[in-house]
């Protein structure tokens, strides 16, 4: 087999490289020359002792990994493939804490409670809220349209009062004709956030501060944020404590939510209150940061691709969701280590080694998909892996995720049928996510308001 052609020191984790661009054209090189491939790492600057990881960019071995979790554990590095240099392995063990980085059979367990609250009926009950919440964003992003400053504006905030936190807003707010807004702040952020309140119970005037919670824990390689790992750890804990405080709350007086059904006293089954404050954090950073970019780039893929707008405006696929996933699969990479020794893509794998699975790559695998660099909304079957590789960790939260991007994109081609791209996209810097900052848009002449 050939070997790549790559810069030495290419380095798939670069949070420098992920804030330019996803690394497609190298990706395409590695699944055709090495699919698995050692890259090597200095000691020390993605947090591990390490020397470097194993790349994996095929399909096939993607969903192999994952679907071995006996061979191959999210528990002993945790499933994030590069953490800030300054880390201390005292951070990292923490975070073993939160069932993404668990392996069976304690992740068996705490899955099994907390899935409760994703059952199709559970999902399914949130809809007409959900619905209702999507159209009072578009609305108020309407409203809006025009205050933001442009590509300066400080896309860190958390959302304001205006940005559709109530579902019963007044439908007669003055939609003047265009007006430049930021799609992220005003909309992509607000659906995920608020469903996430409405799961589990949180008011939803405080969801700005699981905004703002989740932002610095999953943006401290971006120095626009001015994040460190010590301001990381304290949002991390500010959000723990503020779920440990409502999972006590709701022991104490249950409601009809999530968080009731999850820590009860009654019997055995349920989540201690800091095994919830965990679960939260998961539903913070895994539920609110991976939709929010979903949507931001489906967005951008939508006003990129006029025409599969125009097609979504015109027949609404169900496979849409599932596309904009594929498309943008917002989670890069995550990372697992091998419990032993273990063949993989014709390369030995030590025990002890970290495996990266590059998500954007096998979803990108032509193998399994025809044209992948074509955005298709009609693409199916669709067998991507945005939503996980299968196996233990497949996104518990997939279904709410699907309902959530189907939801706020009817609400937008309902209500902002014209909108169009003003700038190009902000890229967050990080290592792992592919995320979107802001992104500027023309509101065009507004749609009908919401009835």
């Amino acid at each position: 087999m050939p070997c790549p052609h790559l810069p030495e020191g290419f380095d798939f984790t670069d949070p420098d490289l992920l804030q330019a661009r996803v690394p497609h054209p190298e990706f395409a090189e590695m699944r055709q020359t090495a699919p698995v491939w050692w890259c090597t790492q200095p000691a020390g600057i993605s947090g591990f002792d390490d020397e470097g990881y194993w790349v994996v960019t095929r399909h096939a071995d993607v969903k192999y990994v994952s679907t071995h979790p006996e061979l191959f554990s999210s528990h002993t590095n945790t499933a994030v493939i590069r953490f800030n240099e300054s880390i201390g392995r005292d951070q990292i063990e923490v975070q073993k804490l939160i069932m993404l980085n668990m392996d069976p059979p304690e992740h068996t367990r705490v899955r099994q409670i907390v899935q409760r609250g994703f059952t199709p009926r559970a999902v399914r009950s949130l809809e007409q809220a959900l619905r209702s919440r999507a159209r009072s964003i578009v609305e108020s992003a309407l409203a809006g349209a025009g205050r933001d400053t442009g590509p300066g504006a400080d896309s860190g905030t958390a959302p304001g009062p205006d940005s559709g936190s109530d579902p019963g807003a007044s439908s007669t707010a003055n939609l003047e004709d265009g007006g430049s807004f930021d799609f992220v702040t005003r909309v992509a952020v607000e659906l995920p956030l608020q469903a996430i309140a409405e799961l589990i119970g949180v008011p939803q005037e405080d969801r700005s501060k699981i905004f703002d919670w989740s932002n610095k824990m999953a943006a401290y390689d971006d120095p626009e944020y001015a994040i460190t790992e010590e301001v990381g750890t304290e949002a991390a804990m500010e959000l723990i404590s503020y779920a440990m405080n409502l999972a006590a709350a709701r022991k104490e007086c249950p409601a009809k939510d999530i968080v009731s059904q999850l820590v009860a006293a009654e019997g055995q089954g349920n989540l201690s209150s800091d095994e919830f404050g965990f679960f939260v954090i998961l539903l913070a950073v895994a539920g609110n940061e991976t939709t929010r970019n979903a949507i931001s780039h489906g967005m951008h893929a939508f006003l990129t691709h006029p025409d599969q707008w125009e097609l979504y405006k015109r027949e609404r696929p169900e496979t849409t969701a599932e596309e904009i996933v594929r498309w943008a699969t917002p989670v890069v990479s995550f990372q697992r280590t091998a419990t032993q020794d273990v063949e993989l893509g014709g390369q030995l794998i030590k025990k002890g080694d970290r495996v990266g699975l590059f998500y954007s790559s096998a979803n990108n695998d032509p193998e399994v998909f025809e044209n992948p660099e074509t955005f298709d909304i009609t693409r199916d079957p669709n067998p991507h892996l945005g939503f996980g590789g299968g196996g233990p960790h497949f996104c518990l939260g997939k279904s709410l995720a699907v309902m959530e991007i189907n939801l706020i994109f009817n609400a937008i081609a309902d209500m902002m049928p014209d909108l169009r791209l003003v700038g190009e996209p902000r890229r967050l810097r990080s290592a792992w996510l592919n995320g979107i900052k802001q992104l500027q848009v023309d509101a065009g002449r507004p749609g009908p308001a919401s009835g």
